[in-house]
């Protein structure tokens, strides 16, 4: 039962910080912006955001500094549009889990391009 609350929180909260980040952040200073999975703590008073952001090194170092300088108006954000006992409070950490992926299938292909046929 714990379990299927808390799957239903973490994915809750997703789709709220997703559309939050997409209304609240211009692309051209941030890139986009797109929240990869939440990890929710056993008591729902905190949450992990891993944040995937498309665009360039600077955007990305801009759009962690952005999401950590406005966290505060974030939470309250989820806050109101979430109905929980306890606005979880957020932390955000840049996910780079798209970018080593691609990486390995960059290496896979190169590696399947030297084999003989």
């Amino acid at each position: 039962m714990q379990n299927r609350r808390h799957e239903r929180v973490r994915e809750l909260l997703r789709r709220e910080l997703s559309a939050i980040l997409l209304r609240e952040f211009s692309v051209a200073e941030a890139g986009v912006i797109s929240v990869n999975e939440v990890a929710v703590a056993g008591d729902l008073h905190s949450a992990v955001a891993y944040i995937g952001v498309v665009g360039s090194a600077a955007q990305r170092k801009r759009a962690l500094e952005l999401l950590q300088e406005h966290r505060k108006r974030i939470q309250g954000m989820v806050g109101a549009a979430v109905v929980l006992k306890y606005t979880p409070e957020l932390r955000f950490v840049l996910d780079d889990s798209v970018t080593r992926g691609n990486r390995v299938l960059q290496i896979l292909e190169e590696i399947e391009k030297t084999l003989p046929p």
